[in-house]
């Protein structure tokens, strides 16, 4: 079996890495800007034949998902993310024993990953198609859709891979930022009437900026009100997430055989960073669209419970109730238990846990100052910060991506955290591989 399965992950197309050890930061950035100008453009390509889009009204949905319903990017990221949601379950479970410490097992475990986006790409085109999401017009088969959506997210699989090896950071976090900051700018700036199907149009404009001023002049308090405190939700959960990603525990550590030197390794408070948000939107994201398009009472009444809905603008206009306190108190739980379990399987199968930690900073030459170079010793050390950090930054980050989903924060309040994380993963990256690369003002503003 495993030579049969070793035989398939050999001949999967994947995307050449570079053959030098190093790219510059000019390099990585180029490739970068070449897949984002890509990503734009796939995305305002209709599908061909494409009738009625019934996934126009899930907006929530398009930004997790960094996709665009309609286009040939309607699948975002979304069969990615879900299989590496099933690989981890499957393997933090101990069903599939991946063994993660070796090159072997690094290479077949991102094999059957590749297999599994594959195989979620034609499911969930399959889905989106034969649930009534997409329909193609009169005339047009089914299929013809299908085979669109999977050329789009084999596109997407490929565009990932890119970034990955050439870029800087990865494919689904570029294209999730790259969403979000669209979303933002549109929702904000938008001067223009939005006419939605099944919606009312307004009479006012679709920005909230713009909205909040004619609001205003026409005397409409509530109106008013709803576009303001979304603008604020926004600034203050951008504010907040700067602010809490910086937070981050020091460790002394000094080199054994130069006395007197040493370093500070640092564990972030976020310290499984945006994964546990990623995996968590995508996952509720692919329940609400799946319970939309079965139309069963069943399904839309777990799509409901599964749903953030805007409280303050309930609240604004007196119809919020006990019924839906409880669906925001249950959204939020919902949103922190996975965020939490997605946590604990990351550290434990992406080389983050104690041990895996304590090889490497003994592998760099590292040791606890006053104690012997043994790696248990380091390995208990970090016990004590590394879980309970797992546990707290996972908590915290649902939270504040949960209840900024309850506020009506432009771009979502997921989307938000999302995009700051990424950026300043981003920032991170640049800072320690590339700094040499970066002009003198530009150094100074890394820092």
């Amino acid at each position: 079996m495993a030579d049969f399965l070793d035989a398939i992950i050999t001949h999967l197309p994947e995307v050449e890495g570079p053959q030098q050890k190093r790219l510059s930061l000019g390099q990585k950035a180029k490739w970068t800007l070449i897949i984002l100008v890509l990503y734009f453009i796939l995305g305002l390509i209709p599908l061909w034949g494409l009738g009625q889009n019934g996934l126009q009204r899930f907006e929530f949905l398009s930004t997790v998902l960094g996709a665009s319903f309609g286009s040939l990017i309607s699948l975002g990221i979304g069969p990615i993310v879900t299989a590496s949601i099933v690989l981890q379950l499957l393997n933090g479970a101990g069903i599939l024993g991946f063994d993660l410490t070796t090159h072997e097992g690094k290479r077949r475990y991102q094999g059957v990953q590749k297999l599994l986006a594959f195989f979620f790409v034609f499911v969930e085109g399959t889905v989106y198609v034969k649930l009534g999401g997409l329909t193609p017009l009169d005339g047009i088969p089914a299929y013809a859709l299908i085979l669109q959506l999977f050329l789009g997210g084999v596109l997407v699989m490929f565009m990932d891979e890119v970034v990955s090896k050439w870029g800087i950071g990865s494919g689904i976090s570029l294209f999730i930022a790259a969403g979000v900051a669209q979303g933002i700018f549109i929702r904000l700036f938008n001067p223009f009437r939005q006419a939605v199907a099944g919606v009312t149009t307004s009479q006012y404009s679709a920005g909230r900026l713009f909205e909040l001023v004619q609001a205003l002049q026409a005397g409409d308090t509530a109106v008013a009100a709803i576009a303001f405190f979304a603008i604020l939700a926004t600034i203050v959960v951008f504010a907040i997430a700067v602010y809490t990603q910086a937070m981050k525990v020091e460790i002394p550590l000094s080199f054994g055989r130069i006395r007197g030197h040493g370093i500070r390794w640092p564990l972030s408070f976020f310290y499984t960073s945006n994964i546990p948000v990623i995996l968590t939107a995508a996952l509720i994201a692919n329940i609400q669209l799946v319970a939309r398009l079965i139309h069963a009472t069943w399904a839309d009444t777990l799509a409901t419970w599964v749903s953030p809905s805007n409280i303050v603008e309930l609240a604004i206009n007196g119809s919020l109730g006990p019924l839906n306190i409880l669906q925001a108190v249950t959204y939020v739980l919902i949103f922190v238990t996975f965020s939490v379990i997605f946590a604990i399987f990351w550290v434990q199968t992406a080389g983050l846990d104690a041990k895996s930690q304590a090889r490497q900073i003994m592998e760099s030459g590292l040791q606890i100052p006053g104690f012997r170079k043994d790696p248990r010793v380091l390995e208990r050390m970090l016990e004590r910060y590394i879980w309970p950090l797992t546990v707290l930054g996972a908590i915290a980050v649902g939270l504040l991506a949960s209840l900024a989903d309850l506020t009506g924060a432009l771009g979502s309040g997921t989307g938000i955290l999302l995009t700051v994380l990424i950026v300043y993963r981003f920032y991170v990256d640049i800072a320690r591989e590339h700094m040499m690369d970066l002009s003198p003002g530009m150094k100074k503003f890394v820092g």
